[in-house]
């Protein structure tokens, strides 16, 4: 799969991968006709020769690092209660969401009614023990449900309902125990490759907008870009 910097080029839509096969026989990488294998050889080569991107320096990472600390604590744990309100096929959201945020504002205000709610409108397993998850750590939830739970200290039921690929779900944190910040040294290259990938996502995206002035691409409306590709 043809990447630069970690950004998959395959995956992109077929508008993008047109607009790339055509410089690449512009520039003599690739025949007209060659079949999708030669293709793929031929963005990789383009990319590595047009679409060139800085590795982020050790003042970049530390940068990062000291405004995301949150992400690099190691023993935090925390325990939590939910009440899910699952989206599946054939249910309406918005009826769903509306319930959701209903039954939020009303343990907002009584959050002793919170097993209660749990037992009667939770569409997960735990629903039946009062909707409690036990202790949770990071690394053990879905993405987004742990960014919610981790991402601030607030505990009691949470303000906002948070969103996962399952529904909609009432989170109570009942308890949060602090964690310790892993050391620069131990995350240096996980942010660096973070920080390369970043990089590397917008340089494609600039040098894809500035493809669009002036390739053919039938039938696709792309904007040009305002300035020039930066290298």
């Amino acid at each position: 799969m043809s990447t630069v910097n970690g950004v998959a080029v395959a995956d992109r839509p077929g508008a993008v991968r047109e607009l790339l096969r055509q410089r690449a026989v512009v520039l003599g990488l690739i025949a007209a006709g060659a079949n999708e294998g030669f293709q793929d050889e031929a963005i990789e080569a383009l990319l590595d020769r047009e679409v060139k991107t800085p590795e982020p320096t050790e003042d970049e990472c530390r940068r990062f690092y000291a405004q995301q600390q949150a992400d690099f604590m190691a023993g935090e744990l925390l325990f939590a209660r939910h009440i899910l309100f699952a989206v599946t096929p054939g249910v309406p959201v918005n009826p769903l969401r509306s319930k959701a945020e209903q039954t939020l504002a009303e343990l907002s205000q009584h959050p002793e009614r919170f097993a209660a709610r749990a037992r009667e409108l939770s569409n997960c397993p735990s629903g039946q023990h009062e909707g409690n998850l036990g202790q949770l750590s990071r690394g053990e939830c879905a993405p987004e449900f742990e960014k919610a739970i981790f991402g601030s200290a607030a505990t009691g039921v949470l303000a906002r309902l948070v969103n996962t690929r399952y529904g909609f779900h009432i989170v109570a944190v009942d308890k949060r125990v602090p964690g310790q910040l892993v050391p620069f040294e131990a995350v240096h290259e996980k942010i660096a490759a973070h920080l390369a990938e970043a990089v590397g996502r917008k340089a494609l995206e600039q040098y894809v907008a500035v493809l669009a002035g002036e390739a053919d691409v039938q039938g696709v409306d792309l904007d040009p870009a305002a300035s020039p590709l930066v290298q």
